[in-house]
This record gives C-alpha cells, sequence and structure tokens, in this order.
C-alpha cells in the first residue's frame, strides 16, 4: 500500500517506517490515519519481525503534532492516543531512532516504541513542552514517561517543559543509546538484525506479558506470562 506522509521499506524481517513530512516531520491528520493503517498491516505481516521507526531528513524525528492542522480535527486528541497506545502495544519489538527533535507527539511517540537510539546532533532536542502552550502531553506522555523515568523525574521534565539534549536524554534514561548522526540508522539497523533472529514466538509472548504487566496490573501479567510460556514450550 502506498502512503502519501510515510516511506516503508523492508530489509528481510526489518520493516523500516520513515516519517516523511519534511522538515519537521509534524503530524497532520493525515498520517495519523496513514500510520493506524500501516500498523495494522505490519502486525499482521507475518515476514516482519522488527520495527524501526525514524524521521526523513536530519533535522527533527518529529516534531510533534501539526497545530495548524489539528484545529480541524476535533478528534485529534483521542485518535492520537489510540494510535501511539498501538504502537506501545506493539507485540513486535520497535526500535526509535531518534534522527533529531523528537519533541511533543513526537517524544510520546519515541517513548511508545520499545528501545530508543538518539543521534548525537547537541542541537537535537528530546522532550515534552506543552506546557508551554497551556496544554498537556495527550498521547500517553505523562503515563510512559512516569513508567520509564520514574515519578519524580518525568514531572520535573514535563511540568518545567525540558528540552533534553541527546546527552541528557542518555543520562536521564529517555533513550538507551547516543550514536553519530552518520550511522544512527546502521545501529538501529544491527540491533533490529540480532532481534529478528531470535524466536519470534517467544518475543511476541515476552512483550505481550510485560505490557499486560505495566498497562493492567501484576496479577494479569502473570497470567500473560504463563500464557505465553506453555505457548512457547509447545510450539
Amino acid at each position: 500500500m502506498a502512503y502519501e506522509t510515510l516511506l516503508l521499506e523492508k530489509q528481510g524481517y526489518i520493516a523500516i517506517l520513515t516519517l516523511n513530512r519534511p522538515p519537521t516531520n509534524s503530524v497532520s491528520y493525515a498520517m495519523l490515519e496513514e500510520l493506524d493503517r500501516v500498523f495494522d498491516e505490519l502486525a499482521s505481516d507475518k515476514e516482519v519481525r522488527v520495527l524501526v521507526l525514524s524521521g526523513a531528513g536530519d533535522r527533527c524525528f518529529c516534531a510533534g503534532m501539526d497545530v495548524a492542522d489539528a484545529v480541524n480535527h476535533p478528534d485529534v486528541g483521542p485518535k492520537g492516543a489510540a494510535i501511539w497506545k498501538k504502537l506501545d502495544r506493539f507485540e513486535k519489538p520497535v526500535i526509535a531512532a531518534i534522527n533529531g527533535h523528537a519533541l511533543g507527539g513526537g517524544c510520546e511517540l519515541a517513548l511508545a516504541a520499545h528501545f530508543r537510539l538518539m543521534t548525537d546532533n547537541p542541537k537535537a532536542l528530546m522532550g515534552c513542552p506543552e506546557l508551554n502552550l497551556g496544554i498537556i502531553p495527550g498521547w500517553g506522555g505523562t503515563q510512559r514517561m512516569a513508567r520509564l523515568l520514574g515519578r519524580t523525574k518525568a514531572l520535573d521534565l514535563i511540568l518545567f517543559s525540558r528540552r533534553l539534549s541527546p546527552e541528557q536524554a542518555l543520562a536521564v534514561g529517555l533513550v538507551e543509546k547516543v550514536c553519530p548522526a552518520s550511522s544512527l540508522l546502521d545501529e538501529a539497523l544491527s540491533m533490529a538484525r540480532e532481534l529478528s533472529e531470535r524466536p519470534a514466538k517467544a518475543v511476541k509472548a515476552v512483550l505481550r506479558a510485560v505490557s499486560v504487566g505495566l498497562d493492567v496490573g501484576v496479577e494479569e501479567g502473570y497470567k500473560a506470562e504463563g500464557e505465553g510460556s506453555r505457548m512457547a514450550a509447545t510450539s
């Protein structure tokens, strides 16, 4: 399927999805609808085992929602939240290759991925500065940042609208690795290839069990783990 705001490439078991609205790769309503479709497509594609997500150009991974476009779509808040949740619960590993600014909804998108690698470009910034506009992160940012960093650090970053450099993002745990800009995608693909060689059904079971435990509660997580363990043992 062709997309207007996205680029989709497949390399073996790896899908590379690029947000394609340079220079900022801001999220239009049309992009939301295409992301919704492509996540479903990739989830059901048995040849895809890992998803790498990045942005076109070298300035922005994603600068958040296109505000001018959003005013024409009153359902953009819940729609974006639902799609970002779909990525968060994706049962194949997702690696965000953050090639530039990841702000607002773009930061929330990166937080929904399982792993985050970021360019070493010191001009690139990451954070959820929505409070500067009198709004709050509404696509899961308050929950995922707190889950990742802990309550106090998440509140500090969100309430003070802090935008972190790559090294600062690495220091607080917002990203797992900072890479030279020239090799960022290669690093992400190397990680993706290694993940693609892991037993696919077991990977899916682990992702599902962790997601259920974090989102629903530990008791339900134990149940999901048990189901996954039985499935993997008999596959």
